[in-house]
């Protein structure tokens, strides 16, 4: 009896590890064909490099070529699956502009590149083919048609009112908060003005418990408002190296206007030099951070149907650039000469220099050559010659901020702040000396000459050399300019 008990048990047991062993069998199959599917599913779903025309104009150039691998007409993308079309309309006829991949990864969902109107003289277009860029679906009365869908005109219509009805809402917080900043009121009282100038006053205030500034413009003054507001308000310009632009609107009491500003902790670039002096880092940080931020005024950019122009500052001091709280520069007061928007007359630029009040402007000394002389028309608005007149005042800025730096006097205490041409023609100047000293006589601030015995002494002097050069052609963009700082950083730091 004991020996069948042992048998069945045995065969017991055999059974259950047959059928255990089965199992795993039919579970290690499964398991196997499931890392077979996935392997598959996942290799479908990897993006193959989508391959696009290339043509971009030279300004374009260096920002189109991050997107992808380019080989002669030819570009290989690496963050998109999207080429890209843009295309100049005139006299019936679409030329393109940039032939490229897309720089962000967006929705592609057609083949073939159809236009999409997006302003006047101006067709854009995306797919998703290799090469699809480069045959645009397009014809000229396709450019003004219009939408045929009833639904499409009422979606929009709602839009418009739900639009139309957030704009109205803003107008009233903003003409009520416009209210509170008066001169003469009681609301804001407790703030201090940060500045006070001839045409505007600047108060520091608090919006949501945040500091703000705002910018307050006299009723005289509605012409430099509505241009500094216009360069603010243009489509993309958000960015690290500008103010932030929070609101606009018109004093409840009186004609007056005013900007919501983002507050800068640390003033003007000229204040914060007056009274303090810096490490190499630290300079380095400034000067970077104000190079970028011009950097990016003078690019133009499209993205998803928006077109900032390249616009030139016009006015660039050091009462015009920020310092804020983390020691980087923002640009600021871009209404002052029109900001590249609009013309002085065709006498060239000298109209803007004219005395005011029987005192010259404080950035007549950073005017470029050939605005001191008055050889460059603004009629034509904002020319390439406005781009490199910033260059000239930005290489005038970062000498400023040098002759600041610790790091950059062997030891020895920096010297205290000075203007440009301050040391060579004195505290105040005119608009005869300036073209003496800097047009005739091609004289630059001075360049301390122990800085070749610096490490990176040389770099840097050949880089103020190559901005405020006499020919503005010859001059650096602003964006080399940032290149060269960010060589000087990587040398610093190795």
């Amino acid at each position: 009896m004991f020996s069948r008990l042992f048998r069945l048990s045995r065969l017991s047991r055999f059974s259950r590890f047959s059928r255990f062993s089965r199992f795993s069998t039919m579970l290690w199959r499964l398991l196997s064909a499931l890392e077979c599917v996935l392997l598959a599913v996942s290799l479908q779903s990897v993006p193959q490099k989508r391959r696009c025309v290339f043509r971009v104009t030279p300004r374009n150039r260096v920002r189109f070529s991050a997107a992808g691998t380019v080989s002669s007409s030819e570009q290989r993308c690496e963050n998109t699956r999207c080429c890209v079309g843009n295309f100049w309309v005139e006299a019936g006829r679409a030329e393109p502009q940039v032939l490229a991949c897309d720089l962000v990864e967006k929705s592609c969902p057609g083949p073939s590149c159809t236009a999409q109107p997006r302003f006047s003289g101006i067709v854009k277009c995306v797919c998703n083919t290799d090469f699809c860029n480069g045959n645009l679906s397009w014809s000229p009365e396709e450019e003004e048609a219009p939408s045929s869908s009833s639904s499409s005109s009422a979606g929009i219509l709602l839009l418009l009112l739900f639009l139309l009805l957030f704009l109205l809402l803003l107008l009233l917080f903003l003409q009520w908060r416009c209210g509170s900043v008066q001169l003469l009121g009681d609301a804001w009282r407790p703030l201090q003005v940060v500045r006070r100038g001839r045409f505007t006053t600047v108060f520091k205030g608090r919006l949501g418990g945040r500091a703000v500034a705002v910018k307050v413009f006299s009723a005289s003054q509605r012409r430099r408002f509505e241009a500094e507001r216009r360069v603010y308000r243009l489509p993309l310009m958000s960015h690290a190296g500008i103010l932030r632009f929070l609101g606009a609107g018109r004093c409840a009491r009186g004609d007056g206007r005013f900007l919501l500003l983002q507050f800068a902790q640390q003033g003007s670039l000229h204040s914060f030099l007056s009274s303090h002096s810096s490490s190499w880092t630290s300079s380095l940080k400034l000067c970077w951070s104000l190079s970028r931020g011009l950097s990016f005024l003078h690019s133009e950019l499209l993205l998803h149907d928006q077109h900032k122009p390249a616009v030139s500052h016009g006015d660039l001091s050091s009462s015009s650039v920020l310092v804020l709280a983390d020691g980087t520069c923002v640009l600021c007061d871009f209404g002052r000469r029109g900001s590249g928007t609009r013309a002085s007359g065709a006498g060239g630029d000298r109209a803007t220099l004219s005395p005011q009040g029987g005192a010259w402007p404080a950035a007549l000394r950073y005017a470029a050559p050939e605005i001191l002389e008055g050889s460059v028309n603004l009629s034509g608005g904002p020319g390439s010659f406005r781009l490199q007149g910033d260059v000239y005042a930005l290489a005038l800025l970062l000498w400023e901020i040098c002759m600041r730096c610790q790091d950059l006097f062997l030891g020895k205490s920096s010297t205290w702040h000075l203007l440009p041409y301050e040391l060579e023609l004195g505290a105040t100047v005119s608009l005869e000396t300036l073209v003496q000293h800097v047009s005739y006589m091609d004289r630059r601030p001075s360049v301390p000459e122990h800085w070749a015995l610096l490490p990176q002494g040389p770099a840097l002097a050949e880089l103020l050399t190559d901005c405020w050069d006499a020919e503005p052609d010859a001059r650096l963009s602003a964006q080399c300019v940032v290149d060269r700082l960010m060589s000087l950083q990587s040398r610093s730091s190795a």
